[in-house]
């Protein structure tokens, strides 16, 4: 029989549809079709100019904007050959900013992977943690969820005074939440029953699909584009890459891929503390000092070919761009590289012989999201 699971949104995550091939409770083959949510991103940045496109970046995976927007803005800054000239404390609010928004977009991750498998208190759990730092960065830029804060060669502005301090106080509140939330849902037997042996992803199949971020992690490769290509400040920082070990059973499974994101918080916090040590101590805010000083009157790059990718809360993104006319400030052609795309392709792959509630479980353990799926 063939079923079609989506793409009703509140049921699925974001507009997917699954066609699915099923033998009674078995499902022998799965057909993800993703062109649902079209962003026009790639079209939008052929008309815009370089700093006007920043707004769309943030469209795309819209639970994790900072970081689109901070790729997007280091590859023009690589581009004009002002990446060198950016002042170190706008860098620190940038990967800070950034880091907070990471975790924002793994809390929702592991919130609606419980309420797929049935657990609802975890959900509610993690969107009241998240409350605060969506709070946090809206004092910062203004707004909730598309932020448009990163701007290339600054920011659209410093940090609130009094920031740093809510930061903090922050990050004391919520570590004893993140041990609360591993004894309800990461050690719960049921959670392990349903996660554990299902949807296993080998290292090998994971890299030939292009899979990046947490997904390609769990498979057991130590595999992330702070530490590989040591961009903006996270060379002067120190932290963990936390891989899938097969605890609770296979490397590669589902409960690897969810517990990958939950150590990966704690390493946030971890970034977020040094973060603000330096941004406290040597890198404190002066009356005088301005995010915007370095802005470029003109964006205008040689023409060129550029390909920029950083660590997204998914995976690789990356941003190619074609720059053809020196006088121009709008690029001949960008080509955007959601990981969202390479990490659900992988499903046909891994969901055949599953039960139908397995199926479930393995779309929630991918993370993705549809804005970025289809640009």
């Amino acid at each position: 029989m063939v079923l079609n699971i989506g793409p009703q949104h509140p049921s699925m995550h974001g507009v997917l549809r699954l066609e699915t091939i099923t033998d009674g409770e078995i499902v022998k083959e799965v057909i993800p079709h993703v062109g649902y949510l079209h962003r026009c991103f790639e079209k939008h940045a052929e008309s815009l100019t370089y700093q006007q496109t920043i707004p769309f970046t943030d469209r795309m995976d819209y639970l994790a904007s900072m970081t689109n927007a901070h790729v997007w803005v280091m590859g023009v800054e690589r581009m004009l050959g002002i990446d060198k000239d950016i002042p170190k404390r706008v860098e620190y609010i940038r990967v800070l900013v950034s880091e907070m928004n990471r975790i924002a977009s793994h809390l929702i991750s592991i919130g609606t992977y419980g309420i797929d498998i049935g657990a609802f208190t975890p959900f509610l759990w993690v969107f009241k943690d998240r409350e605060h730092i969506m709070g946090m960065l809206e004092w910062a830029s203004g707004s909730r969820l598309l932020y448009n804060y990163i701007w290339v060669g600054g920011l659209f502005y410093d940090l609130p005074v009094g920031f740093e301090e809510r930061c903090r106080e922050f990050i004391e509140y919520f570590k004893p939440k993140m041990a609360e939330l591993n004894q309800l849902l990461t050690d719960n037997q049921i959670f392990i029953s349903r996660t554990a042996n299902v949807g296993i992803l080998p290292r090998d199949v994971a890299i030939n699909y292009g899979c990046s971020g947490p997904v390609l992690r769990a498979s057991g490769l130590k595999w992330d584009l702070r530490r590989i290509d040591n961009y903006s400040v996270y060379p002067e920082i120190d932290f963990d890459i936390p891989i899938g070990k097969g605890e609770m059973g296979s490397v590669g499974d589902c409960w690897d891929r969810y517990k990958v994101r939950v150590d990966e918080i704690e390493q946030c916090l971890n970034i977020m503390e040094q973060c603000l040590d330096r941004l406290q101590k040597d890198l404190k805010r002066t009356p005088d000092f301005d995010p915007r000083a370095k802005l470029p009157r003109k964006l205008t790059p040689k023409p060129q070919d550029y390909y920029v990718r950083g660590e997204g809360s998914k995976g690789e993104l990356g941003y190619y761009f074609i720059h053809t006319d020196p006088r121009s400030e709008v690029p001949f052609r960008v080509k955007a590289r959601g990981p969202s795309f390479n990490n659900l392709s992988v499903l046909s792959e891994i969901a055949k012989g599953v039960m139908i509630a397995d199926l479930i479980a393995i779309v929630g353990s991918i993370d993705f999201v549809l804005g970025e799926v289809d640009r």
